[in-house]
Order: C-alpha cells, then sequence, then structure tokens
C-alpha cells in the first residue's frame, strides 16, 4: 500500500514572502516528517485579503491537496488567508500566527475555522493584530491559544513556534 501525502501549505504575512525566516523554518520542519509536500505560496503579487484567499485555493488545487489530509500553517494575513480557507473546506489542521483578525479591510473577521486539528500563537505586545480579537475568537470556538511575550513577527519565539508546530504536526498524526 503507498504512503499517503500529506500536504502543508504555508502562507506568509502582508510584507513578508515564502522565503521569510519564520515560514522557511516551519517548512524545514514540516518536510522531516515522512510522506509530506510543503508549499510556501508566494503570495506577492496581492496585498488583498480575497485575492490571496484565491491564490491558496488554487495552491491545494494544483497540489492535488485532499482536505482530510492538508495542513494549513501562516502567519499575519497568512493566518487569516489559513482560518478562511478552513472555514470554507474543513482541513486536518490550522496553525495560525498572530492571525490578521478584526482589522479593516479584511472581508470577515470571524471565520468558523474547520480542522481536525487547531492551534493559534499570538504576541501580547502585538501592535499590529490586536490581541482581544483573536483571543475572543479562541474563546468563543473553544480554541487551544498560546499567548506569548512578543511582538507581531513573533521573532523572539521562532524556536518556540517552530517546536510548537512540530508537536502539532505528531498530534495531526504525522
Amino acid at each position: 500500500m503507498a504512503a499517503k501525502t500529506t500536504h502543508v501549505f504555508l502562507s506568509h504575512g502582508l510584507e513578508s514572502g515564502p522565503g521569510s525566516t519564520k515560514i522557511q523554518a516551519m517548512k524545514q520542519a514540516a518536510e522531516a516528517f515522512p510522506g509530506v509536500v510543503a508549499i510556501a505560496v508566494d503570495h506577492r503579487i496581492s496585498k488583498d485579503p480575497a485575492t490571496r484567499l484565491e491564490q491558496m485555493k488554487d495552491a491545494m488545487e494544483k497540489a492535488g491537496a485532499v482536505p482530510e489530509r492538508t495542513v494549513l500553517a501562516g502567519s499575519s494575513m497568512g493566518g487569516w488567508v489559513c482560518a478562511q480557507t478552513s472555514a470554507h473546506q474543513r482541513v486536518l489542521g490550522c496553525f495560525l500566527l498572530a492571525p490578521a483578525l478584526a482589522l479593516p479591510g479584511y472581508p470577515q473577521s470571524r471565520p468558523v475555522i474547520q480542522a481536525d486539528h487547531i492551534q493559534l500563537i499570538h504576541g501580547w505586545d502585538d501592535d499590529v493584530v490586536p490581541a482581544m480579537p483573536v483571543i475572543e475568537l479562541a474563546e468563543h470556538q473553544k480554541l487551544p491559544i498560546l499567548m506569548v511575550p512578543d511582538g507581531h513577527r513573533l521573532e523572539n519565539s521562532l524556536e518556540r513556534v517552530v517546536s510548537e508546530f512540530r508537536q502539532f504536526l505528531i498530534r495531526a498524526g504525522l
């Protein structure tokens, strides 16, 4: 019997890119698991949330990803993209870092995240995405959330984020 492929899609933030330190560290962590294909989606052609949401859907379709074997991981606007993608299609996992919720110009700020495994990580000192809307979403949907003493980029928590991501993937059965 052939091993089943699990797709991990990584979605970067508004001012970032697929080669960012955080996205590449998480991509490398995912690729250490057998049967995983990790794809860092390049959203840099548009800063529009709805366009980036379509890019994620297109990337999943192009890769032939099966939703029940798909993990979405994103930071900031990429976190919003992953949360919104899972609101439309249940997936295996959704790992969200400082997801851009309750910000002007975003079409939906309270997506109902549909995934078998979910983890939110947010910085107490985030000056871009306020912590309260993320905490309220976690409370309302009974989602696990880890608050860390860090800012929006979670740059001082990179090792912790990658460690949490590895543990998340293990819990998801990878």
